[in-house]
């Protein structure tokens, strides 16, 4: 899949209400910790890829996960794209200028208790990354194709204090994509199959 194809693709189908997202962050009192992230579809020789990181072990939140480029919404966030691209800047620097935001998935709510705001975009230019070893151990790129492949998303049952969820994996290399960030690759897998 190419760029042009990526991006047709994603803007086809009909994307949630985002009002609630684009407008001002007056309920960050919520008892779900409100975060947002960056899926970005960098194309590199010619392949799509989406870029992951991988957590620090010595992070209080999800340490030594893979996850996408975001963080925690602050209060000096605009919107809930800006806390994306603000975090996007600080842990790989990738800056917003390079970025094309496409639109946003539906918000994922965690077991942990996040909802996370998911903005897939695209890379205008090549960059290098710069890795801020304080949020992020590692950076990689996983190809889009390789997700696609339905065999290789693989969903488990998993029960916590009596109530089953739904767990998303996806090993990858040496990786094992789990959690949050595999069901948002899942979703946007999905969506992009619609068409």
């Amino acid at each position: 899949m190419q760029l042009a194809e990526f991006t047709t693709r994603f803007t086809l189908s009909a994307l949630p209400e985002l009002d609630a997202i684009h407008g001002e962050l007056s309920h960050l009192d919520n008892k779900l910790r409100l975060a947002a992230v960056l899926i970005a579809v960098h194309e590199i020789n010619g392949e799509l890829q989406l870029i992951l990181t991988k957590r620090p072990t010595h992070l209080r939140a999800h340490p030594g996960q893979i996850s996408f480029p975001g963080g925690k919404v602050e209060r000096a966030d605009l919107n809930y794209q800006a806390t994306a691209l603000r975090e996007a800047q600080e842990e790989i620097g990738l800056l917003a200028a390079n970025v094309d935001v496409l639109g946003a998935l539906p918000a994922h709510k965690t077991f942990t208790g996040f909802e996370i705001t998911p903005f897939v975009a695209t890379v205008k230019d090549a960059f290098e990354p710069v890795i801020d070893p304080g949020e992020v151990a590692e950076y990689f790129t996983v190809p889009l194709s390789y997700l696609l492949k339905r065999y290789n998303r693989h969903t488990q049952l998993y029960s916590r204090k009596g109530v089953q969820y739904p767990v998303h994996f996806i090993p990858y290399k040496q990786h094992f994509i789990w959690g949050a960030t595999a069901a948002m690759i899942d979703l946007l897998c999905r969506h992009l199959e619609k068409h």
